[in-house]
């Protein structure tokens, strides 16, 4: 048990800005793609892009700070964890779109029930965010 411990420290510790840089790319792709496909979550991932810069790439980490589009949501997120009602919208609205393709297509009855399960969580924790 403690070698295995050890493993998890050592592949954490290896986690080093390399890693944090092409996490950052990657979730800002899925970010910005997110802005136009409804199935994809475009503030996490962004908020989730800019943690990822600011462990590798301060230069990065301003520049989408600094965004028009962009650093409005993650300056307000930072500062009171709060989301924009517009966005709130977007998100529980997007959640139950998803749901309701999802039915239409066929999608089993244990399907559905997680969906309605985590979007549920996902959508109650989304409307009790404070607003900016």
């Amino acid at each position: 048990m403690a070698n295995i411990l050890k493993y998890v420290q050592h592949l954490i510790a290896g986690f080093n800005k390399g890693w944090w840089f092409i996490a950052g790319i990657s979730a800002l792709a899925l970010g910005t793609i997110g802005a136009f496909l409804p199935v994809l979550p475009t503030t996490p991932l962004i908020i989730l892009a800019a943690f990822c810069f600011s462990k590798s790439s301060p230069r990065l980490q301003a520049w989408l700070e600094n965004t028009k589009t962009f650093g409005p949501l993650i300056t307000d997120w930072r500062e009171t964890g709060a989301i924009a009602p517009k966005y709130k919208f977007m998100a529980v609205s997007m959640m139950a779109a998803t749901f309701i393709a999802s039915a239409v297509f066929g999608a089993s009855g244990l399907i559905l029930l997680i969906q309605a399960v985590g979007m549920s969580l996902g959508a109650a924790y989304v409307l009790t965010r404070p607003n900016s």
